[in-house]
């Protein structure tokens, strides 16, 4: 029988993310507190509120709807996945509430902010699965469905997915599923993408020690992949053809020049743009920032600056 010292002992680390201990204790670091929807925010005046997608396996979503000017008018829709290393936060923390109050404010568009399962009790590929079906559940209300917000208000020739840093990847891998598939979604929002290799690239450490802290987050997410070159995970590593089928017609990259993950992000728009994909892909770099710093910082002027370029996406 394991003493308590040997339960207590951590298992995997990755701050500030969370601890699992090898009694199968979990601690979440970040991300654990939630707010309420509100039927005005003070602040922006858009409204929001909690819906189950999918009563089988809890997913669920936070909706966003801006103050009507003109309530005919139809508004671009945003399907928007959270960041977190697939470990922490959900679409109900004060984070993430305040980041979709803003954004759609000021672009003017409906949210769908989703609540899919998390790592270690869902290990990867359950956060995709309930991703492409909260996808799914959207599209669905293109010719019904029982969501008026989205029915009434949502414009379906203007759907993007969306994310930031793991919700980045999560969206990569929509667009991917959504090949084929009757042009179901325009466009992808790549904020901060995490994406990844076995290979170092540009500024990214070489040391195996330095290198090892990356690996075990997708390790961990996904025990049973192929490794750092799994495809979900690294998006190019089949070739710069790789990325020539992806399902929408408009990619907006966005990276920190401190983030260790910087030059993926250039390196999937080179090769997205190189790829012979029929779509246009930007890129927007926020200098002397870090990862997540929007979220972690959003009264900067570099986190208004990029809020702007994110709201202009959705421009007709």
């Amino acid at each position: 029988m394991a003493s308590s010292m040997d339960l207590d002992q951590i298992e995997f680390d990755f701050p500030p993310f969370a601890r699992v201990y090898k009694g199968g204790r979990l601690e979440r670091l970040l991300g654990t507190t939630t707010v309420p929807p509100s039927d005005e925010d003070p602040e922006t005046g858009v409204a929001s509120k909690d819906v189950v997608i999918s009563p089988e396996t809890n997913v669920s979503a936070r909706l966003y709807l801006p103050k009507l000017v003109d309530p005919s008018r139809k508004l671009p829709i945003l399907v928007y996945y959270h960041g977190g290393g697939f470990c922490v936060e959900t679409p109900y923390s004060p984070t993430y509430h305040l980041f979709l109050n803003r954004l759609v404010a000021q672009a003017n568009l409906v949210a769908v902010s989703v609540d899919y399962r998390r790592i270690p009790e869902h290990p990867l590929p359950a956060a995709y699965d309930d991703s492409w079906a909260a996808l799914q559940w959207v599209v669905a209300h293109a010719t019904g469905g029982t969501e008026p917000w989205l029915r009434e208000h949502g414009d379906f020739t203007r759907l993007v997915v969306g994310g930031d840093s793991a919700g980045a990847n999560i969206s990569q891998n929509m667009a991917m599923r959504a090949t084929g598939k009757d042009e179901i979604i325009s466009g992808a929002l790549l904020i901060h993408p995490y994406f990844w290799g076995t290979e170092a690239i540009g500024k990214e450490p070489t040391d195996p020690a330095d290198r090892s802290k990356i690996d075990a987050l997708w390790t961990f997410a996904w025990p049973s992949s192929s490794g750092q070159d799994d495809p979900h995970v690294n998006p190019v590593a089949a070739g710069p053809t790789s990325l020539k089928e992806l399902g929408c017609k408009q990619v907006l990259v966005c990276v920190a020049e401190k983030d260790i993950l910087r030059d993926r992000g250039w390196l999937y728009y080179n090769t997205l743009a190189k790829s012979g994909w029929d779509g246009v892909v930007e890129m927007f770099e926020s200098n002397g920032e870090d990862h997540g710093f929007h979220l972690f910082n959003p009264a900067c002027e570099n986190a208004a600056v990029m809020m702007k370029r994110l709201a202009d996406f959705f421009s007709p």
